[in-house]
């Protein structure tokens, strides 16, 4: 970050999406008819399953895979998973819980400064990317930190990456390119 600039930038996760197994074979009909706040899906062969605490919603399949979205942090994710394997547990499954994975984070952050956006892309030709007839965000892409930012001109950025880690490292990278092309305040 510049070390002029005191004030802190607030970045906000938004969804964490996270992947469990449960090492052994799901009925999704009986999780369907016995389970509570249960969606069942037979044309995709799937159960949606929420929890209130933390608020997850769960896509299960009877093959033992889990996804978990709708947390708000990383160690959510995981209380939220847990909660749903010992959920299963309860309706009769010898479910263990295994291979927990946090593969997608998603986070908003919002810039003191509006940006414009043409000289961005232009300065960072090659990893930028703007299309203002398809989209009002320039994207911004991070290939080693395998992490994706959304950016407005507004100073409005949505940040996609594999983890909260990589998440804040691309918002601290992507920074002072963002300050060169701000755009000048309005009296």
């Amino acid at each position: 970050m510049d070390s002029s600039n005191d004030e802190a930038l607030d970045i906000i996760i938004t969804n964490v999406v996270a992947t469990f197994r449960t090492r052994c074979h799901l009925n999704l009909r009986t999780i369907a008819l016995e389970g509570v706040n249960v969606i069942y899906k037979p044309e995709v062969g799937k159960v949606l399953m929420k929890l209130r605490k933390p608020k997850i919603t769960a896509s299960i399949w009877s093959s033992g895979k889990i996804i978990c979205t709708g947390a708000t942090s990383e160690d959510d994710a995981k209380l939220g998973a847990r909660r749903l394997a010992r959920v299963l547990q309860k309706l009769g499954f010898k479910v263990r819980f295994s291979a927990f994975k946090v593969v997608n984070v998603l986070a908003v952050c919002s810039m003191p400064f509006a940006i414009r956006l043409i000289d961005f892309t232009k300065n960072n030709r090659p990893i930028a990317s703007y299309e203002p007839e398809l989209h009002p965000a320039a994207t911004y892409r991070i290939k080693n930190l395998k992490a994706t930012i959304q950016v407005f001109s507004t100073g409005s950025l949505t940040v996609t990456g594999p983890n909260v880690q990589n998440v804040a490292t691309a918002v601290e990278q992507v920074y002072p390119l963002l300050f060169e092309c701000q755009k000048p305040k309005c009296k």
